[in-house]
């Protein structure tokens, strides 16, 4: 269970509470949000460090949700504080365009030794949204480049969460988050998501049925014909609309498919990057290299926002051509491998490496992952559960819902845990986990304990 929280660690605690008085809420437009809800009793968080937040009142708060998918070392550690504050003091910016520093090349170094093989080139950006529309320009102007410039159509996946910029939700698939904003990008088609509770629920692991659920892309080319699809995108593990496992062969299916008609295949990584499925890529979980990754959340921990698109060497040597002067992508952010985010970034992969976090949630961890599906699993038979879905250290726990009021059982379990000292998260109706990778078992036992708790007393 719980261990007992150390009394300098309290006094500090108690000490925020006491000097930390509720702000004006009227100004901040919250995002994704129930702005009139929150502002009536509003959930402020004051200080973290390893597994815990502490919020304003000095209460301790266990995060079962790494922050937001993110903070994938655990709360405020030693290494990634001392990087960004050393960086602020040497340099606080660094114009991107034509000029460079070096701890942006030292990261992309960092992140290529750990990515898979063959994928030996990064271009930064400042988040995951970001990140998916970086990579998709670079598949467009990449057949263009190629010659191929009729390769324009781009093809997501139903309930695919690909950010919030426009890119990302025309490719995205959950509808809440397209049907305020017009058409978006045009030319742009969707693959069925893989979710079958028929024939997969309760699954420990990839579900074992759904492979040919990626012979939709073959339905897609003959409508579209292979020249005018520049790029299929994919999350391995799909977080944000409640935990979906790819099925056995699904990934690998998906990648023939794209080879076979010469389609940039994209991981969007962004949640699953860096440990959370045992292996610092799920690419490399599955083992299914696709041709571009993009990621952001655990690079930094957190602590600074930056995003990233890994690529395939042959991407970038295509770029590579015409006059030495010109610049060969037109593309980048003010802030693309920002000082600050650099040295978080690189006082997180230390973080990682010394505390060996990027394999943890594998088979060759420590037997943390096994205790998780073990603990989320257990809450199959409880009330109004109707599926539960793990791999790694993330885990769905699916809801029956409400009928005509979408999303406000789960709702109603996440403030029950969070007055229990828990944080969770939903979407929709599930319950999604995806705890600091530095979770131990007693930490396991709380949060589902909590929910359990939080599901006998839902309506």
């Amino acid at each position: 269970m719980n261990k007992a929280l150390d009394p300098a660690l309290m006094q500090a605690a108690e000490a925020i509470g006491s000097h930390v008085a509720t702000p004006d809420l009227g100004a901040y437009w919250m995002p994704f949000t129930a702005n009139r809800q929150f502002k009536q009793a509003p959930r402020l968080l004051a200080r973290a460090s390893g597994m815990h937040y502490w919020d304003v009142q000095g209460r301790e708060v266990l995060d079962g949700v790494a922050g937001l998918w993110c903070v994938n070392a655990g709360h405020n550690r030693p290494r990634i504080t001392a990087a960004i504050q050393k960086q602020a003091a040497d340099m606080d910016f660094a114009p991107p365009f034509q000029m460079g520093h070096p701890k942006a090349f030292e990261l992309a170094s960092r992140i290529v030794q750990i990515a898979p093989a063959g994928m030996g080139k990064v271009f930064f950006a400042n988040s995951g949204s970001e990140a998916v529309d970086t990579a998709l320009k670079m598949a467009l102007a990449y057949h263009r480049v190629r010659g191929e410039g009729t390769r324009t159509r781009l093809l997501g996946r139903d309930r695919g969460y690909h950010g919030v910029n426009f890119g990302g939700i025309s490719v995205g698939g959950m509808v809440g988050n397209r049907k305020h904003f017009g058409l978006a990008v045009a030319g742009v088609d969707h693959l069925r998501h893989t979710h079958d509770p028929a024939r997969n629920a309760y699954s420990n692991g990839q579900p074992a049925h759904g492979a040919e659920f990626a012979d939709d892309l073959e339905k897609l080319v003959a409508m579209h014909d292979a020249s005018n699809i520049a790029a299929v995108i994919v999350e391995p593990i799909a977080g944000s609309t409640g935990v979906l496992v790819p099925p056995m062969g699904y990934l690998q299916k998906l990648r023939e498919l794209c080879t076979k008609h010469g389609i940039l295949l994209i991981f969007d990584e962004v949640i699953t990057g860096f440990g959370r499925t045992g292996a610092p890529f799920a690419a490399q979980t599955f083992g299914v290299t696709p041709d571009l990754i993009t990621c952001a959340k655990g690079l930094t921990n957190g602590a600074v926002p930056m995003g990233a698109v890994i690529a395939k060497d042959e991407i970038y040597e295509t770029f590579m051509q015409g006059p030495e002067h010109m610049i060969e992508f037109l593309h980048g952010y003010t802030y693309s491998g920002h000082p600050l985010a650099c040295a978080a970034g690189l006082g997180t992969l230390d973080t990682y490496a010394e505390e060996g976090l990027l394999t943890r949630a594998g088979p060759q961890g420590d037997g943390i992952a096994a205790y998780f599906a073990q603990g989320v699993h257990s809450l199959k038979g409880e009330p109004h559960v109707i599926d539960v879905r793990n791999h790694g250290l993330v885990g769905g726990i699916e809801l029956q819902g409400i009928a005509g009021e979408p999303t406000k059982r789960a709702f109603s379990v996440f403030l029950d845990c969070w007055a229990q000292g828990v944080l969770i998260r939903t979407t929709g109706d599930t319950i999604a986990l995806s705890p600091p990778l530095i979770i131990e078992r007693g930490h396991v036992d709380r949060i589902v304990e909590t929910i359990r708790t939080a599901l006998r007393r839902a309506a």
